[in-house]
């Protein structure tokens, strides 16, 4: 088990199970070992070195926990139709064109297409996921800017919520994700105009998973984007047909994280205090 937690022989990636069963006639008396053999041992240690899990290493101190309690706090609170709660986060997708026209499926024979196929560029996706009404919206750009990020935010307040107060926003830190990315696009008054509608809630850096629009983008890419999409122009059509049929069922996430259940899981995560007498 400890030759199978090290590092691989030198030019050799991972540990195989002929490299482990060689390793250990090496260092015992076995003249043969069975690859079967050294399976067994490592499934009994629920061991795999063949396989990685990447990770965020994220630092967990007083900002880390000060953003995530922010946020947790803000979905646990009552809707309010007039300060709205919106989820807000972008994500790339390519366009795929076909080189050969796919064969339909048929009764005992799956749908068949070619594996050549033509890369026509990407698009953007601005995502916007309302928590209480189960309302979302998908913006296809070309770029993703500090200018197009300020136009989402005023059609966010101008075009789906003008009736709303304020609408607070939850987003990740990107540099264009800022207040001075709307100074940058519009005249002064414009942006602060639309800034005093909007109340910006950050989650802590290398934690998106705080975001529930990623879940609704993960949503939308099995459901809609998972197959060859050729040009902006069906991009925007299929996303438009999803959006409707999510809306029209007001589809919600129930979200079961709170600041509570936070303090108990993430206990050794939380910064420790020094108690002052």
């Amino acid at each position: 088990m400890a030759t199978a937690c090290s590092k691989p022989p030198e030019g050799r990636a991972r540990w195989t199970l002929e490299l482990l069963a060689g390793a250990m006639v090496k260092l015992t008396e076995h003249e043969d070992l069975s690859r079967e053999t050294v399976r067994r041992r490592l499934a009994e240690n629920h061991l795999k070195p063949w396989r990685k899990d990447m990770w965020c290493v994220a630092q967990v101190d007083g900002s880390y926990v000060a953003h995530m309690e922010d946020v947790l706090d803000l979905y646990a609170e009552a809707p309010d139709p007039k300060r709205p709660v919106v989820c807000f986060d972008e994500s790339p997708t390519q366009l795929i064109g076909e080189v050969r026209q796919p064969i339909p499926a048929e009764p005992g024979q799956l749908e068949r297409y070619d594996c050549e196929y033509k890369r026509n560029g990407t698009a953007n996706l601005f995502v916007f996921f309302d928590i209480h009404r189960g309302w979302r919206r998908v913006k296809v750009t070309k770029h993703r800017t500090a200018r197009d990020f300020a136009q989402c935010m005023r059609e966010l307040v101008d075009a789906h919520y003008p009736d709303a107060a304020q609408v607070r926003v939850v987003l990740d830190n990107l540099s264009t994700h800022s207040r001075g990315a709307l100074y940058e696009t519009f005249a002064p008054p414009e942006a602060h105009r639309i800034l005093k509608k909007i109340e910006f809630h950050y989650t802590p850096k290398h934690a998106s998973w705080l975001n529930m629009v990623e879940i609704e983008i993960g949503v939308l890419r099995s459901q809609c984007l998972d197959r060859r999409l050729p040009d902006p122009d069906r991009l925007v059509a299929e996303i438009g047909a999803w959006e409707r049929q999510r809306n029209t069922v007001s589809a919600r996430i129930n979200w079961m994280f709170s600041t509570e259940r936070a303090r108990t899981k993430l206990a050794r995560a939380y910064p420790k205090t020094v108690n002052n007498s």
